[in-house]
């Protein structure tokens, strides 16, 4: 079955991950020209080209690859980033949804570390593995972003090593380079420890709604 065309919009107490379209173009433009210094691993538009961005991820929700979202932050109602599901893999010799990433993931400064990115994973994870039943979600990021690579474990995502030269470089100056690129993942006999950890962190007693 692969990624869902219709996603529903996922609901938190800090975030709301909402389907993304060009209506959240002018929050995202003003989030991605806050402080730019923890962007030197991501891809993150400048404010003159998040119309763009926005149109080439939707590009390819509609192809199927990705399933893309605008962090809406609920205390105001802004889009502060993005994140997705994309990558899916599907069970060999079958079409059901075998396996996901979470990727494309970006805050505007002032929106990181408040507890908008850990619950967006939180979300994310609860969807990919109680709704659309995958048996694995994937997360990776540049092997040399330690900043990226703390957040992940200390989603209790586990670590499985280095990938050489595997995925485009994003870092200003390596355009058309490889990078090593450091694997991490949740498996589904994983989660329910992973979403007591994650709730444990948000301090939520009962399930994010």
């Amino acid at each position: 079955m692969g990624l869902p065309p219709d996603p529903p919009t996922l609901r938190g107490t800090l975030v709301r991950l909402e389907p993304l379209s060009l209506r959240h173009a002018a929050d995202l433009a003003a989030a991605a020209e806050e402080d730019r210094g923890t962007y030197g691993f991501t891809v993150v538009p400048r404010a003159d080209g998040v119309a763009a961005y926005v149109a080439e991820q939707l590009d390819r929700a509609s192809a199927g690859t990705m399933v893309p979202f605008a962090q809406v932050r609920v205390a105001d109602g802004r889009a502060v980033g993005c994140t997705a599901l994309w990558d899916p893999r599907t069970w060999p010799g079958r079409d059901d949804l075998c396996a996901v990433e979470i990727g494309w993931t970006w805050l505007g400064a002032g929106a990181q570390r408040t507890g908008v990115n850990l619950e967006a994973k939180l979300l994310l994870l609860r969807y990919a593995f109680e709704t659309l039943g995958v048996a694995r979600v994937d997360l990776k990021t540049d092997a040399r972003n330690e900043r990226s690579r703390r957040a992940l474990e200390r989603l209790g995502a586990r670590f499985e090593g280095v990938l050489r030269s595997w995925s485009p470089s994003r870092a200003p100056g390596e355009e058309g380079r490889l990078r090593d690129s450091a694997m991490f993942s949740v498996i589904a006999s994983e989660w329910p420890s992973t979403r007591a950890h994650l709730l444990a962190r948000l301090g939520i007693g009962t399930a994010t709604g």
